[in-house]
């Protein structure tokens, strides 16, 4: 057999060549979409809640202005903006109580930062708090996989004292309370408050 030659430059093929091991796909998630996960699994419970009787609160809507609207395809929206910033997440009424509150979502294990909520959260619920009603958070520590009711007035004091830049799981999981996280309803946070607040 003949030996075959190459162009000058040109190496053959290679059959038993090493592949590098394929890269693992990671998908990112955007910064504002961390917490739809949770957000959806408030609402489910949310919505279980009212199916049941037992209280009615609702996902405040973000107010927008909207600039232009697409009609060719339907009414679509192209053009707006939030024409206020928004207060909390979530507010209704159960056992003749005013109640709202703020869903978040934290990635680290060890703590929960202050930059996750803007001043005028902090503001609104300030007053919430002012006028009687009952306020917390709910803050999903997805690294540790639980869920902790949070009285809002503990994030106040902390927020407004600025010890550190965030709050330690530590202090969470001591001074918050685990919410049950089952199938239905997903974060069963009634009897929690109920504890928490009413008792």
């Amino acid at each position: 057999m003949s030996e075959v030659k190459y162009p000058a430059g040109v190496r053959p093929l290679v059959q038993n060549a090493r592949k590098s091991p394929a890269k693992k796909y990671t998908p990112k998630i955007a910064a504002g979409n961390r917490g739809m996960d949770f957000e959806d699994g408030i609402n489910q419970t949310n919505q279980y809640y009212t199916e049941q009787g037992l209280c009615c609160i609702t996902k405040r809507p973000t107010p927008i202005n909207v600039v232009k609207v697409d009609y060719s395809k339907g009414a679509i929206i192209t053009q707006a903006y939030f024409e206020t910033q928004s207060t909390t997440d979530y507010n209704g009424v159960y056992k003749g109580h005013y109640i709202d509150f703020e869903a978040k979502s934290c990635h680290s294990k060890t703590s929960f930062p202050l930059s996750n909520i803007p001043l005028q959260q902090i503001e609104h619920l300030e007053r919430v708090i002012a006028h009687g009603g009952i306020a917390f958070f709910l803050i999903n520590m997805v690294a540790n996989q639980e869920v902790y009711l949070l009285k809002a007035q503990y994030v106040i004091d902390f927020y407004r004292s600025r010890p550190r830049a965030s709050i330690p799981f530590a202090q969470i999981k001591e001074n918050g309370h685990l919410v049950p996280t089952l199938y239905r309803p997903r974060y069963d946070y009634l009897p929690v408050l109920e504890e928490v607040f009413l008792k």
